[in-house]
């Protein structure tokens, strides 16, 4: 079990929103905080002030909406846009910029010293003001270890509260991720914040790493929306903490399908059926030999409970179901108990028109299969 206090940072509504084509209206901004909130996350980035217009009214609304959640304004170390945050309310602050030599050189086009003088006197600037202060390290996956042990030192003591170790193009692994964390926790005794990216498909796996290091906050995003292939998923941390690390934060996870299809219609961006956690898919089971495990103890292939993500469990018909599947179906859905023979008739149809058309079948079709074998038999015994 992970032993220290875990804090989950979501940034859907800063990070996820800049996924290529995606805008989130003021109404949908808002009604994502409030259920992030209802679901028990404890910090939300809220986007960033400095932007102005409709970006600064919205956080100021979310602001004032009585969440229990700490509201945090991203910026760049830059103080014009730390007094943007604090205008608008926000009781936290992300001060961002890049630390690997790739980025100082061809992004900000300038030098590590540079990087060092911006960021603290940014850091100290938001230490004055009162509020809790995250330090970004930009690309920090891909800097010099002991430069990021340098600016992890000096944000420490410029009063930065937490180090975000941005893995930015999603590029490490998890046990590399251990190995740095916890050198990184060694070195410099600062909460780390892990903000990963999946370009490689490990952005949860390499949270996870993270928090077994010694991280103690983790950032995430509903669905995993982000930039490029994007972050990990709220969802999939928050049940990956509770099932495989025993860590247990008490969030209301029978909402994450209901939040999950909300923030999916409201960014464009479909819900895959086989998403993991709360895809539709997760806990539907066609295969003769699973449905059967599945029907007579769920836990043959299920983890946890259907009910516990907001789900249901289905037992889908199709070329590779099982006269199991057959009765059951006509048992638990059609209160109807079928023979033997009766449902091995039915899944030989079944299996032709699945064939057919490409694909499991539908209630109806199921019923006119049956219907049609009923028809056929009392023809015969006329």
């Amino acid at each position: 079990m992970v032993k220290k206090h875990l804090t989950i940072v979501d940034t859907t509504l800063r990070d996820g929103e800049q996924t290529a084509g995606v805008v989130f209206s003021n109404q949908e901004k808002l009604m994502i905080a409030r259920m992030l909130d209802e679901l028990g996350v404890q910090q939300i980035e809220a986007g960033i002030p400095v932007m102005g217009g409709d970006e600064q009214r919205v956080i100021k609304q979310i602001v004032k909406s009585g969440l229990k959640a700490s509201i945090m304004g991203w910026n760049r170390a830059v103080i014009k846009d730390i007094q943007t945050s604090l205008d608008c309310g926000c009781d936290a602050v992300a001060i961002s910029i890049s630390t690997s030599d790739i980025h100082i050189e061809h992004k900000l086009k300038t030098t590590r010293e540079d990087v060092l003088e911006r960021m603290v006197k940014a850091t100290e600037f938001a230490k004055k003001n009162g509020v809790y202060i995250s330090v970004n390290a930009e690309d920090a996956s891909r800097s010099d270890m002991d430069f990021l042990v340098r600016f992890a030192q000096e944000a420490k003591n410029a009063g930065a509260d937490r180090l975000r170790y941005c893995d930015t193009v999603g590029i490490l692994d998890p046990f590399t991720t251990h190995e740095r964390i916890s050198q990184l926790i060694e070195r410099t005794g600062l909460d780390i914040e892990m903000h990963t990216h999946n370009d490689f498909g490990m952005a949860t796996a390499n949270a996870l790493a993270g928090v077994k290091a010694g991280a103690t906050h983790v950032g995430v995003t509903v669905n995993g929306l982000g930039e490029r292939a994007g972050n990990a998923a709220l969802e999939e941390v928050v049940m990956a903490l509770k099932h495989l690390l025993d860590t247990d934060l008490n969030f209301v996870t029978e909402r994450f399908v209901e939040v999950s299809e909300f923030v999916a219609r409201a960014s464009g961006r479909e819900l895959p059926a086989w998403k993991a956690i709360v895809g539709r898919n997760m806990f539907a089971h066609e295969s003769g030999i699973h449905a059967d495990g599945a029907l007579k103890n769920p836990l043959t292939y299920e983890v946890f409970k259907p009910e516990e993500v907001g789900l249901e469990r289905q037992i889908v018909i199709g070329k590779h179901s099982g006269t199991a599947s057959i009765k059951a179906k006509f048992r638990e859905e059609y209160a109807q108990e079928i023979t033997d023979e009766e449902a091995a008739e039915i899944l030989k149809r079944v299996r032709a028109m699945a064939v057919d058309m490409k694909r499991s079948l539908f209630d109806k079709e199921l019923v006119y299969i049956y219907k049609n074998m009923k028809r056929e038999e009392a023809q015969e015994n006329v």
